[in-house]
């Protein structure tokens, strides 16, 4: 009897193993994205505060805002571009056949035309407090690869303006 439950033993101890092994791999074991330098034929995503869609830029507004209000984007808030897989939305950009950075632009009226350069894939940047946006309502923040070729493909960002006291 015992030679007959050997190879169901093993096999028990085999699959133990195994799922010892893949149960043990830690949380932080997810994809991460070291800083990777911006290269030619590469899909990115633009990112604002953390978010690649639908993100809130809290601006410096004092009283009560009123429509055509403008003011600077308060301390603290980034962007940055990260890698992304083959196309799957139109906010996905292409750097084309060239860029080796991309440009941030944020939406006029700001005063500040110098965009953000972004050089690596996951480095944050911050939203400079120099620039004048406006203290409500939306807008896109768009990600531009730089140089640019007939292949490059800007991504954006939807924006709300959320003016803060």
């Amino acid at each position: 009897m015992y030679r007959k439950l050997a190879p169901w033993s093993i096999a028990v101890a085999a699959a133990t193993i195994t799922i010892t092994v893949v149960t043990a791999a830690p949380a932080s074991a997810d994809a991460v994205i070291d800083p990777a330098p911006i290269s030619p034929h590469q899909y990115f995503l633009g990112e604002v505060n953390g978010l690649t869609g639908h993100a809130t830029i809290k601006m410096g507004c004092f009283g009560p805002i009123y429509p055509g209000q403008h003011g600077h984007p308060l301390a603290g808030q980034t962007v940055k571009v990260l890698p992304a897989p083959a196309p799957t939305t139109s906010d996905l950009g292409f750097t084309g056949g060239a860029a080796h950075a991309i440009d941030v632009h944020f939406p006029t009226p700001t005063v500040d035309k110098s965009p953000v350069v972004l050089r690596d894939y996951a480095e944050t940047a911050p939203i400079p407090v120099s620039l004048i946006l406006p203290c409500a309502g939306r807008g896109k923040v768009a990600f531009l690869p730089d140089p640019t070729s007939p292949t490059a493909h800007t991504a954006t960002v939807t924006v709300s303006f959320v003016g803060q006291p």
